[in-house]
């Protein structure tokens, strides 16, 4: 399949740049996959569509405060970084902007929010073939632990606002109300739309509800770039399943139970296990760079509940596969969907509104 197949025209306009005033207030559209039917909702309906024996499967990573600024301490330059993945207490790769600023050797002094030079200080010790940097970091025990006095919410490139371009509510907003284990650099959003209050309902229609971490990279915004799908390189990313979460859906699956998943990120951790383990989880952590797409068969994921993707990404394409899993009309089932929800003037992406695939 070619990545034109999966590009779609978005009014700028229906990219969100908030959050909606109350998480489980933002619309939900539904796909029924066996009739290519589309309904409309708010997402505090979505337990309509549940019943009792279900599994719903959330990814619990935590967004750290991934985004710093400095300057470099020879040119004056300003530098704005984004963490990736940390290697060992203050080794950190990076992606750096502008990069031309910031050859090896070069020494970054870390600014506060606020503007303030602090004493914590970065220098680049090596640059890898994505042209992402490799810093030590001096002045602070542990940067990991610094980051809620240096760092910023990482919001994701599509949300422009007048700068300042962090309001108050983004620190909570962008960060789902179970997040636990810290680590992402962009939020599962698929999870942004639940609240206590919406989860107990679930859990008292007899839906039983786990967690599995995987954190989120920067490689879940990249749009494909490769003509055809299949030259498409993965980024890769860690994530963990528990032996509760394991045994869960092992024992959904036994029992021909619904696993639902909530966002791509819980899709990509449960069907990577599930592929290297002849369709079972076993617990534990690793890697992944699975790409997912048209044509693709599941093995644990029976439905979905999703955000609204960019044109051309891996996620649009995880997304028709799980449309038709083992076909290729999935595409067109979603493309219609999105069509209509552009219709209805739906908001798109992260700060978005959300879809069920039933």
């Amino acid at each position: 399949m070619l990545t034109a197949d999966f590009n779609f025209p978005l009014p700028e306009e229906l990219i969100a740049q908030s959050p909606a005033p109350q998480r489980d207030q933002s619309r939900l559209l539904v796909l029924h996959r066996a009739t290519g039917a589309v309904t409309h909702h708010r997402f505090r309906e979505l337990t309509q569509f549940l019943r009792a024996g279900d599994l719903l499967v959330l990814n619990n990573s935590r967004v750290i405060p991934a985004r710093l600024r400095g300057i470099n301490e020879t040119s004056r330059g300003e530098l704005e970084m984004l963490l990736l993945e940390e290697n060992a207490v203050n080794d950190w790769w990076a992606m750096l902007r502008p990069g031309k600023r910031a050859r090896l050797g070069t020494e970054i002094l870390i600014k506060t929010p606020a503007g303030q030079i602090t004493e914590t200080r970065a220098r680049v010790v090596e640059i890898n073939d994505e042209g992402h940097r490799r810093l030590v970091f001096t002045g602070t025990d542990d940067l990991s632990k610094s980051l809620d006095s240096l760092g910023e919410t990482p919001l994701p490139p599509y949300i422009r606002r007048a700068a300042p371009n962090l309001l108050p509510d983004d620190l909570e907003r962008y960060q789902t109300v179970y997040a636990n284990p810290p680590g992402s650099v962009a939020a599962p959003t698929a999870g942004l739309h639940f609240t206590a209050a919406l989860f107990d309902e679930i859990r008292a229609l007899g839906v039983e509800i786990c967690f599995v971490t995987l954190h989120v990279g920067p490689g879940t915004f990249a749009p494909v770039k490769a003509e055809k799908i299949s030259e498409h390189v993965m980024h890769e990313e860690r994530f963990f399943i528990g032996e509760p979460a394991a045994r869960a859906v092992n024992d959904a699956k036994k029992k021909r139970r619904r696993v639902i998943a909530v966002g791509t990120t819980t899709v990509r951790v449960l069907e990577s296990v599930a592929a290297r383990h002849a369709g079972r989880l076993v617990a534990g952590g690793g890697r992944t760079n699975i790409f997912i797409h048209p044509p693709r068969d599941f093995q644990i994921v029976d439905a979905l509940v999703t955000n609204f993707h960019l044109p051309r990404s891996t996620l649009l394409m995880l997304v028709s596969a799980l449309a038709a899993p083992g076909g290729t009309r999935g595409r067109e089932l979603l493309l219609a969907a999105y069509a209509e929800a552009v219709r209805a003037r739906y908001s798109f992406f992260s700060y978005g509104d959300a879809m069920l695939i039933l």
